[in-house]
């Protein structure tokens, strides 16, 4: 916990001296968001048995954004989890890049993750983020992502997606049959959702998801998450529920 919170300090102080030099006309924006999912589901990994409240507040200042969200378990009563991201973001052209730090304040087991994005915006906005965890579990992941809108009426689009992700020898994400660290095919994602203008600052999006497994190991790994709900045999699941955000 030292050591969190003199990471952040140290953090804060270059964005201070950072935001010193953006320029006057810089424009600052801001959300606060809440999901209502019929289940978390984080990297294809099941973590509830019941319905979550996930409430998110993010503020934005010309390259430097940051944003803390945080998990609530119906099934449970509990409050567990609280994650901080921060983010600086570059753009050249259609070329975009994201570096960043998230800290997961998981109720029993903390960990911490650098990662760094590279985007295309063209179509299916193809999106390679990698992660390194630097904590608990000392390895890497991958993500692949794609997505696609469609205009259904006057500002109402839906919005298609699909991701995978590879494992990096990241023991976050679970270990092999025989107990270690592997690298390998993780999980795969696709999403839709519909997002619709409710006023000017508020939208309200029902979405949709569906999770499998994409390797002999992940699939144990999430059979055994799975086990503890009673679904002992399923390495997949399909979830989703509805978000609504407030931009300022």
């Amino acid at each position: 916990m030292k050591t969190f919170k003199a990471l952040m300090a140290g953090i804060a102080l270059v964005l201070i001296t950072v935001s010193g030099v953006v320029a006057e006309d810089t424009k600052g924006t801001g959300f606060a968001s809440v999901d209502v999912m019929s289940n978390y589901v984080w990297r294809g990994q099941r973590l509830s048995k019941d319905m979550v409240v996930q409430p998110s507040v993010g503020i934005a200042y010309g390259a430097f954004s940051t944003n803390l969200w945080s998990n609530w378990d119906r099934q449970t009563g509990d409050h567990n989890e609280t994650d901080l991201t921060l983010d600086y973001a570059l753009s050249f052209g259609k070329l975009g890049l994201n570096t960043g730090y998230i800290y997961y304040g998981v109720t029993g087991s903390n960990t911490q993750e650098v990662y760094v994005a590279v985007s295309y915006d063209a179509i299916f906005k193809p999106k390679l983020t990698l992660y390194y965890d630097i904590e608990k579990g000392n390895g890497g992941f991958a993500v692949l992502a794609l997505g696609h809108s469609f205009e259904l009426a006057k500002d109402i689009p839906l919005n298609l997606g699909a991701s995978a992700g590879y494992n990096l020898k990241n023991k976050v994400m679970g270990l092999d049959s025989s107990g270690n660290k592997f690298s390998g095919p993780y999980y795969g994602e696709v999403t839709a959702a519909v997002t619709v203008p409710v006023t000017k600052a508020i939208s309200a999006t029902p979405k949709i998801a569906y999770d499998f497994a994409l390797g002999s190991d992940a699939r144990d790994i999430f059979k055994g998450l799975n086990a503890g709900y009673g679904d002992t045999d399923k390495s997949n699941i399909l979830y989703g529920g509805l978000n609504v955000t407030l931009s300022f």
